[in-house]
């Protein structure tokens, strides 16, 4: 049966895009170290990105960019996200299995695993690719916006990143309706 496993990146960061990710793999493929990204090095995470694109049968990354977020709500923008990378994959899958509680409206049957990326090679796989193509983009915006700190932080709600909302204000990269980017200077 050929299932596609998917999951994201990027819901609670306060600036940059939430980024999802969809893989299938054989039946049979076994990838050693597989785990969930946040358990992983970024160089682990790298390496094993590329063992994933190579020998996936299909993958996939799908996002939804700073304004969807804005007017849709993270919680849409990422189920968005979820769907475009779905919908992307050069096979058609037979089952769809994504980490978290909800699933996108889709033609293909899927079902939620809550954390599915611990548990399921597929969305583990999914996990690491979301999570270094997210973080690719996070590179990008710190080239765009060195002063705010993206390349470390991530758009993560961290010390230097509130330092520099509170110093400079926001950029176009910001979730403006994110309560830590409207009010930085508040202890939430």
């Amino acid at each position: 049966m050929l299932i596609a496993g998917v999951d994201e990146a990027g819901r609670g960061p306060l600036a940059g895009p939430v980024v999802a990710a969809a893989v299938i793999f054989r039946p049979d493929e076994r990838l050693k170290g597989l785990r969930d990204s946040k358990l992983l090095t970024p160089q682990a995470r790298g390496a094993l990105a590329a063992k994933i694109r190579a020998r996936a049968v299909a993958w996939s990354v799908g996002e939804s960019a700073v304004d969807e977020i804005e007017r849709l709500n993270i919680h849409r923008a990422t189920l968005l996200a979820m769907k475009r990378a779905i919908e992307s994959l050069g096979t058609r899958p037979e089952v769809v299995w994504i980490d978290g509680l909800h699933c996108p409206a889709l033609d293909t049957p899927a079902r939620a695993i809550v954390d599915g990326d611990r548990l399921v090679a597929c969305i583990a796989a999914a996990s690491i690719l979301a999570k270094t193509a997210r973080d690719a983009m996070l590179m990008a915006l710190d080239r765009e916006f060195p002063d705010y700190g993206f390349a470390r932080h991530k758009g993560y709600a961290t010390a230097e990143h509130l330092a520099a909302l509170r110093r400079l204000g926001p950029c176009p990269a910001h979730r403006r309706h994110f309560a830590r980017v409207a009010q930085p200077e508040l202890d939430l």
